[in-house]
Parts: structure tokens; sequence; C-alpha cells
């Protein structure tokens, strides 16, 4: 999102706790100046002078919101609140909030749109909701809050995630030559790769506030939106020599639903260009060319593994906050 942003004329400052920064895949990233803090702390001085906030920062998967409900709640939920409520007393005029389409929990519309009963089926999801509905009630006409119910992201990065559904099918592929589904491969999803995410979080600081105001808008494509089984065909399609394994192990899960993104294209023009065969190919030709070993797959680029890491070797502590050191 960093060089979108730049690209499109904007200065950029980061405010991130840190705690994923050396989980790299290739050439370091060229990271803006910034705020090394927890999303806890935050103060209302460091947000001053700003135009915008893009706020991102969450405890960002299913498994880990079920591991600590808690303490999703006060990151993902207390936390980003807060940090409306602190950008709007630093006088900040915009908030961009990344929520997630995850929110319609299990839906058996045709397509969902904004207006759907909203229907979180995990801790992750229904603080998502939870931070939509308080931030909402703080906009007035100084404070301009809008919420992108991104669908699931896929998508090489440098810091890369690999416990997200199209990179861990791909990942898995270019490391042991299967594509292993462990549900049935009916439930539907819906998926977005990163570049056109940071694509929309640009379209949508550039809007006419009038446009935006308040509003929540899914970002994705009709296009992918895709049952699981399709997706991991696009990854054997995608992986020389890879073959698929659907073995409804865990049964039909419950989170299946199909997302309407005409909102979005409506109010601000954007269009996703990334489809799931074109992410799985840019996924198995990095992976390939960054040498993807088993150790960072299961380990470095899946969230939940590298926390219990980072808390097994005293980094953090049992709330994930960083454990200060002498130097």
């Amino acid at each position: 999102m960093v060089p979108a942003l730049v690209a499109a004329g904007h200065e950029v400052t980061g405010l991130d706790s840190g705690l994923f920064a050396d989980c790299v895949l290739g050439p370091l990233p060229d990271d803006p100046p910034g705020f090394r803090v927890d999303l806890r702390d935050v103060t209302s001085a460091q947000l001053s002078g700003f135009d915008a906030v893009i706020h991102l920062g969450a405890l960002s998967n299913d498994p880990l919101g079920a591991l600590a409900p808690q303490i999703t709640y006060d990151i993902n939920h207390h936390a980003s609140v807060r940090l409306a409520a602190l950008a709007k007393e630093a006088g900040v005029k915009r908030f961009l909030y990344a929520s997630t389409c995850s929110v319609y929990g299990a839906s058996d519309q045709e397509l969902v749109t904004e207006s759907a009963p909203l229907q979180p089926l995990t801790p992750y999801a229904a603080s998502k909701v939870a931070v939509e509905y308080e931030v909402a009630a703080m906009a007035d006409h100084s404070f301009s809050p809008v919420f992108l119910r991104n669908a699931t992201a896929f998508g090489f990065s440098p810091r890369l995630r690999a416990d997200i559904v199209l990179n861990n099918l791909v990942g898995y592929a270019v490391l042991t030559g299967d594509v292993k589904v462990l549900s049935d491969g009916t439930p539907w999803r819906p998926l977005v790769h990163a570049q056109d995410i940071a694509a929309a979080f640009v379209a949508t600081l550039d809007a006419p506030v009038d446009a935006v105001h308040c509003a929540a808008f899914n970002v994705g494509s009709e296009k992918n939106n895709l049952t699981v089984a399709q997706i991991a065909q696009a990854v054997v399609e995608a992986v020389p020599g890879s073959r698929l394994l659907i073995t409804g192990e865990t049964g039909a899960d419950p989170r299946s639903y199909r997302v309407d993104f005409s909102a979005f294209r409506n109010a601000v023009g954007f269009e996703a260009e990334w489809s799931v065969a074109d992410g799985a190919a840019e996924l198995y030709k990095e992976y390939s060319a960054a040498g993807l070993s088993s150790t960072d797959f299961f380990t470095t680029f899946t969230r939940l593994s590298h926390l219990e890491k980072l808390r097994e070797s005293g980094a953090i502590d049992a709330s994930l906050r960083r454990i200060a050191t002498d130097d």
C-alpha cells in the first residue's frame, strides 16, 4: 500500500508494532518513516498534523481470534475505536478502516450487498462489526470514516502471509506437490489481490468526501467469488506437477458467501484487476524465485506460529506486547 500511496502523491508515515517486520521473503521493502508503537498505546500527539489515517492493524485471522478472543477484542475492537477517537481529537479528517467481508458469516443470498444482515461467526469478524458500528457514531462534518470490507486477500507481498487461502494452497503445492483442501471444497469465498486492496484505499482517499462519507463498501470483484474447490483447481493449473486432494476431513465450513461489489464500483469507479488465476501464477513464480522453505512457510509467514515463537523467546508477553530490552 505504501508504494501505491506514494505513487498517488501522498506523504506516508507508518505506525506499527513491528512484530512482523522481519518476516520478509525476498529483498527488504523500502519502508516509510514512522512510529514503532503498539496500537493500544498510540497517543493523540502521534496523530497530530495528518490529513488521514488508514487503519489496517489487527490480529489478522480467525485461528488467532479463537486462540485469544479477549486479546482480539482488546486490539481489534477497543484499540481500533480508541484510535479513531484519538484521530478525531487530533483533527484528522478521514479515517479509512480495513473491515472484512467475513462480517457476513454465512449467506444463501445470490450476492451479498452491504445492506445484508451482519452475521459474524468468529471473534475476528465480530470485532470488525463492533468497530464499524462505534466509529460510524463518531462521524460528523469534520470526521469522515469509511469502512472497506475487503474480500479475503491473496497475492505476493514482501511481508508475506501464508495463512490465507490462496497463498497457503500455492505454498503447500510448491513444497509438497499437493494442493490439499481439508474441507469438502463447497464453501464460497470472495477473494481480492493485495494490490487491488491498496488501490481501493487510494481511490477512497482521493474520492470526494460526499461519495464515501461514513459508508461501508465491499472491496473485490464478482469474478473472484469462487468455491474453495475452484480456488484449489486454479492452484493445480499454476503449479506444475501438483495434484488436487480434497479430503473433507473437517467437513463443511459454515463460512460461505458470495459478494456484490457494485456499490464501490459505482461510488468511486474502482475495478479490481487481479484474478485468482493470475494471483496463483504470481505466487508460484515468487515462491520459486525466493526459494520458499518449509520453515518460512509454516513458521515465519504463518501469523499464529510466528507470534507463538516470539512469545516462547520472550520477545512478547502474554498480551502480545513487546518486552522492553536494554538495547
